[in-house]
């Protein structure tokens, strides 16, 4: 049987902003690779800067910087609920794990992709 539906409450949309940015948090305070990814990002967002890059490489450039921290977000997440369920080895666990890091891997491939692109096409017009 579903349950029914709460009333929509302010307060309540209120909250879950603050649970999301908590979330946030917690992942750039407690994971390592969250460090690298913020790294990365300050180098291709300085990278940018200097090469004047336009407006549509803009997106681009930062769509790539979100898609990897949401998918490094959604690892994160996967990694701490298949640990609160069971610490022992479980093929099903490492498979789940397994898969989630890889979704960051192909989010951060995509991500030197764009890097790629843009700045072959601004070496070109440099030289």
């Amino acid at each position: 049987m579903s349950q029914k539906k709460k009333p929509f409450s302010v307060k309540e949309r209120i909250l879950s902003f603050k649970y999301a940015f908590n979330g946030l948090y917690l992942m750039l305070r407690n994971e390592h690779n969250a460090w690298i990814h913020c790294l990365a990002a300050i180098v291709a967002i300085t990278g940018g800067w200097f090469l004047e890059i336009s407006k549509v490489e803009w997106l681009f450039v930062l769509g790539a910087i979100f898609l990897v921290f949401a998918l490094e977000m959604i690892n994160t997440a996967i990694e701490h609920l298949c640990d609160a369920v069971t610490l022992e080895d479980n093929p099903h666990i490492k498979i789940a794990k397994d898969v989630a890091a890889g979704a960051v891997l192909v989010g951060a491939i995509f991500a030197l992709v764009v890097a790629g692109f843009i700045i072959y096409n601004h070496w070109e017009q440099m030289f």
